[in-house]
């Protein structure tokens, strides 16, 4: 902690936890005074059958709802235009966002708009230009990854120009959060697996960037604990104390990096999804150690708090290349990939990457001074796990 330097630590959302608790969603609502709410999903919550007990909560309340279900993996630009469209077209006066990221996101990016008008491209990187409040907002989360339900961020992908918008206001975070750990028992393996990593990512980025703050930081150190205990037999056979402690270390982690930011990790993986399309969670667990690797010399001390949290050995015992160790055992057991050749990146895409990564104000906050040349070089290793090639460290 710095004895010279201000913190400020804001978490306005309202956190119901527990199994069963989507069930409170219409009270939620109404207690917020909205009537019509627009519920953004996607067709794989509707698959599920994830949206029928918010559905009947909202009944119960004496509440309409209009359903936006057209939300894809990265959404686009296209897809929050749809939901503004579908919002106002139907008299609605409030958020709900049921799903993972792609849902918060695109309920997030709708609600500048519908709030404060324009297009959503008028608000990349002018966080003045959200002078007005969303409409009631609540978000439940589906996935035990992304903490949006929390966070003031919402990342959309520009078709147009190849790239992934962040948006970011404190109007933006919600105003509800239901975290019903009920709703993430029937989840694939793969998407627990690519979605915890996620949340790792989150933690291990808050904590180590030179923007973490001691508030963010006590977050950020129970998610990875939680995470290392359970994310495995999460994985293994979605067991209920498993997935109750991924879903808590989501939203924790959320909260933490919501005052922290992250690092180039994230710098890194949103173009490699906007190239290449993977899951936005399979490109931070790939990047997490090659990156952790190239940030030890910045942050070594704090790696050894996340070896310790990640896999409970004692401080005296740990190094900094311990919990970069520890992040890869874990990737590997998940079934993460080990490479970024092995999920469709080729040397062609390798400079683009490197170009718009230098694009993120991550980059300012990461432990060790990343320049474009640095950042070449560690996605040139995450490429194929050899070095071969590798000049700038």
């Amino acid at each position: 902690m710095e004895l010279d330097r201000q913190y400020l630590f804001q978490a306005p959302t309202r956190v119901s936890f527990g199994f069963g608790t989507a069930a409170t969603l219409g009270r939620e609502l109404a207690a917020l005074g909205a009537r019509h709410p627009l519920i953004v999903t996607d067709g794989g919550v509707i698959g599920a059958g994830l949206l029928d007990g918010p559905r009947a909560s909202l009944a119960e309340a004496g509440l309409d709802a209009t359903v936006f279900d057209n939300v894809e993996a990265n959404p686009s630009v296209e897809t929050v235009e749809a939901a503004i469209a579908a919002y106002q077209s139907n008299g609605c006066d409030a958020l709900v966002a049921i799903g993972g990221g792609s849902p918060m996101d695109v309920a997030k990016a709708a609600g500048i708009v519908i709030a404060n008008g324009g297009g959503i491209r008028d608000y990349e990187g002018k966080p003045e230009l959200i002078a007005a409040d969303l409409p009631p907002f609540v978000c439940i989360p589906t996935t035990c990854g992304t903490g949006a339900e929390v966070t003031p961020f919402a990342v959309i992908t520009d078709h147009a120009r190849s790239w992934k918008m962040s948006i970011a206001s404190p109007r933006a975070i919600p105003a509800v959060a239901i975290v019903d750990p009920e709703l993430f028992l029937g989840l694939p393996p793969a998407l627990v697996a690519a979605t915890g990593m996620d949340a790792l990512t989150h933690a291990i980025e808050s904590y180590t960037n030179r923007a973490a703050q001691p508030f963010a930081d006590a977050l950020d150190l129970q998610a990875i604990r939680l995470i290392g205990r359970s994310l495995r037999p999460a994985v293994a056979n979605a067991n209920r104390a498993a997935i109750a402690d991924m879903a808590i270390a989501a939203t924790l982690a959320g909260m933490g990096f919501a005052q922290n930011r992250l690092g180039i990790v994230h710098a890194i993986s949103h173009p490699v999804t906007s190239y290449v399309g993977t899951p936005h969670g399979v490109a931070n667990a790939i990047l997490l150690p090659y990156v952790l690797e190239y940030n030890a010399i910045g942050c070594g001390d704090r790696l050894i708090d996340v070896a310790v949290a990640l896999d409970g050995p004692t401080a005296g015992q740990v190094t900094p290349e311990t919990a970069i160790a520890a992040v890869r055992r874990l990737a590997t057991d998940v079934g993460i990939p080990a490479t970024l050749g092995a999920v469709g990146v080729t040397e062609e895409h390798v400079e683009r990457i490197a170009t718009d990564a230098m694009k993120s104000g991550n980059v300012q906050i990461n432990p060790r001074r990343a320049t474009r040349d640095s950042i070449l070089g560690v996605i040139r290793h995450a490429l194929t796990g050899s070095r071969e090639g590798d000049q700038a460290r």
